[in-house]
């Protein structure tokens, strides 16, 4: 199973001038690999972009992605990495999302497609990150 970061939904579903081509390429690729992914994170995320549940429902059901429910080493997991992300200097309060997204692909042995390596690279360095760097 591969996790589909927010940032490359988003690309498509906005038909982003830079990224779209990128990521809707990755998906049509990926579809062909594994089974796309996203956990109740990035359906939240994903929500803002949309006006009701019901369009967001159509939009991943259009997109063929699972929603795969993060586990309770999952969510131990991300707490404590985001712990190490604060006490390592990390200012952004924001960000603990990536580490929700990072920690599930970690514990279950997904991949994650995003564009946005950095922390996850960082934080999960045994995550196989599908990203414009490495494909």
């Amino acid at each position: 199973m591969l996790l589909v970061d927010t940032n490359v939904l988003i690309d498509v579903l906005s038909d982003d001038p830079t990224w779209a081509d990128w990521s809707l390429a990755q998906l049509r690729t990926q579809s062909r690999l594994h089974e796309l992914a996203i956990n109740p994170v990035i359906y939240a995320e994903l929500s803002l972009a949309f006006e009701s549940v019901e369009a967001l429902d159509d939009a991943v059901a259009g997109m063929e992605l699972t929603l795969a429910h993060l586990s309770r080493p999952a969510l131990f997991l991300a707490g404590k990495a985001f712990v190490r992300y604060r006490r390592q200097g990390g200012s952004r309060h924001n960000v603990l999302a990536d580490f929700f997204i990072g920690a599930h692909a970690a514990v279950a042995g997904y991949g994650i497609l995003t564009r946005d390596v950095r922390r996850y690279r960082n934080y999960f360095p045994t995550v196989e990150l599908i990203a414009p760097e490495t494909g």
